[in-house]
C-alpha cells in the first residue's frame, strides 16, 4: 500500500467535509499533515480520474466533483495504488533448481494477486460518505 492512497483519501473526505467542497493545496497539506507539494502531486491523479477538479486564482483550489456516498476506496484504490501489494522483487529464480528457490516468485505473485483482490472487495463496501462519518462518530 502506498501513503498516496491514504492521502487521496483523506483529501477527497476533509473536502466532503468542507460546506463549499473546495480547499487549497495548502488547506489540504495541513489537514492531512504533508508538504502541499506531495498532496498537487496526488489531487492532480485525482483531478485526471475525475474525482476533483481546479479553479485557479484567487480562492481556487480543488473543488470535489463526485458524490461522496457513492464514490468507494475500492474506485480511489485503483486509481492511485492497484498492484502496490505486489512487492517490485520477489525471492527466488525459475531457473535454480530446487523446488522451492524455482517456484516461490511464481506462488507469492498469485498470493498477492489473491490478496489485492479481497482488499479491493473489502474497499468496494466503503464510500468516502463512510469513512466521514465514522470521523463524526469520534467527536
Amino acid at each position: 500500500m502506498n501513503s498516496e492512497f491514504t492521502i487521496a483519501v483523506h483529501s477527497l473526505v476533509y473536502l466532503a467535509y468542507l460546506p463549499e467542497r473546495m480547499a487549497s493545496s495548502d488547506m489540504i497539506a495541513e489537514n492531512v499533515g504533508t508538504h502541499s507539494a506531495r498532496v498537487r502531486k496526488v489531487m492532480s491523479g485525482l483531478r485526471r480520474s475525475g474525482f476533483v477538479d481546479t479553479r485557479e486564482g484567487s480562492g481556487g483550489g480543488y473543488r470535489l466533483t463526485i458524490d461522496p456516498s457513492v464514490v468507494t476506496l475500492a474506485d480511489i484504490y485503483r486509481v492511485m495504488a492497484q498492484g502496490s501489494l505486489i512487492p517490485s522483487w520477489c525471492s527466488g529464480n525459475p531457473e535454480m533448481d530446487c523446488l522451492v528457490g524455482s517456484n516461490m516468485n511464481q506462488v507469492m505473485f498469485g498470493i498477492f494477486c489473491t490478496a489485492e483482490k479481497q482488499l479491493e472487495s473489502h474497499f468496494s463496501a466503503i464510500t468516502i460518505e463512510d469513512v466521514l462519518q465514522q470521523i463524526h462518530a469520534c467527536g
